[in-house]
């Protein structure tokens, strides 16, 4: 079977990536990304298959294919780049309005029978005056640590 992507990388491009694998800040997808252009490079001899990147990296044969064709197709910068979404995967469960009135219950005296308030019973408060429908402990837990706050 002919392959549809060969690999050759110039002197420069493998120092470039041999200097990315040694680099201690560099994240550990790059990191993969370099191993795999390295192992698949022709330039230096015979190289070993697909499959066989695929378990010495890590990684899916998929991932193999796709990063030797973007090298391929869009050069080295495009393969090393750092992919960053435009907007996060979820959006927050807290707004800013939210927030706030959290912050002032917590800040607030606590219900009658209690001397504090804990994030269990905050919680609950939350979700009986309707502030948020629903939400969970981590949450409330999260929103007042952002702001220095504690319920001790």
């Amino acid at each position: 079977m002919n392959k549809k992507y060969i690999v050759t990388l110039t002197e420069t491009e493998r120092l470039s990536l041999f200097n990315t694998v040694d680099g201690s800040d560099t994240p550990k997808t790059i990191r993969k990304r370099c191993n795999i252009l390295l192992l698949a490079d022709t330039s230096v001899g015979k190289p070993i298959i697909q499959d066989e990147i695929a378990s010495r990296c890590g990684v899916s044969d998929v991932c193999v294919y796709q990063t030797i064709k973007d090298y391929c197709v869009n050069g080295l910068d495009y393969v090393l780049r750092r992919r960053e979404h435009e907007t996060p995967p979820r959006k927050p469960i807290v707004n800013g309005e939210d927030e706030a009135r959290i912050i002032a219950l917590a800040c607030g005296e606590p219900p009658e029978g209690f001397s504090r308030w804990s994030v269990r019973l905050l919680t609950s408060r939350i979700v009986e005056l309707q502030i948020i429908p629903s939400i969970g402990r981590e949450t409330v837990r999260s929103t007042l640590k952002k702001h220095n706050l504690s319920l001790i």
